[in-house]
């Protein structure tokens, strides 16, 4: 199951690499790790290494995986981005690389990336264009992965038997929190709701 994620995740680098960047980017380790409140991430530093080089981390969040997969591929390709400013020293990001500024902005956009602006973000919210999905459609990656991470706190069975639940651990609390992955705005509910994040128009996610 993960084995193929990864290796349409692999192919789409090798693939975006050659279209949108001449193969001028440097490998990296591409992983499936939880990673609930963004889609995905690259890391600054390189993080792995082998006994030839050091590699930066592309990550994509697992507990996202059913998106469609031309969104999902868009993530993949904004770390490309991400990648290509910081090998050729072009500053794309500030407040801690939480900011993504107008020159993110320009050479996301050269690469069939849709880029709109998001308070507090800065120019960070990405979406397909006809044009990419094009190319994922030419290459062979237009299919959807159909299934994800789930959180871990939904899959433990409630005590039976005549358990005193009240004296299993600490009180659940009656609000729950709902977080916006693009901006990370939180909110707090005291019922389960469906709830957008006016600023980014992105459907707001349970944290358990």
């Amino acid at each position: 199951m993960i084995s193929t994620d990864n290796f349409l995740l692999e192919n789409a680098f090798n693939v975006f690499n050659k279209i949108y960047f001449d193969g001028s980017l440097p490998e990296v380790v591409i992983t499936i790790q939880s990673s609930p409140k963004s889609y995905g991430y690259i890391t600054v530093h390189k993080v792995w290494k082998d006994n030839k080089d050091t590699y930066h981390e592309i990550n994509i969040s697992a507990e996202h995986l059913t998106r469609d997969i031309e969104n999902v591929l868009a993530t993949l390709l904004h770390e490309m981005v991400h990648l290509y400013c910081m090998v050729n020293s072009i500053e794309d990001t500030s407040n801690g690389g939480r900011y993504h500024n107008k020159r993110f902005k320009a050479e996301a956009e050269k690469r069939n990336l849709i880029i709109e602006y998001v308070h507090y973000i800065g120019h960070s919210k990405t979406s397909p264009s006809k044009r990419f999905i094009g190319v994922l459609k030419e290459n062979g990656m237009y299919t959807n992965i159909d299934h994800c991470r789930t959180n871990v706190n939904s899959l433990i069975v409630p005590p039976t038997g005549g358990a005193n639940v009240s004296n299993l651990g600490k009180r659940k609390t009656s609000t729950r929190k709902y977080v916006c992955n693009e901006c990370g705005i939180n909110i707090r509910a005291t019922r389960d709701v469906n709830i957008i994040c006016g600023e980014c128009m992105c459907v707001m996610i349970k944290m358990d």
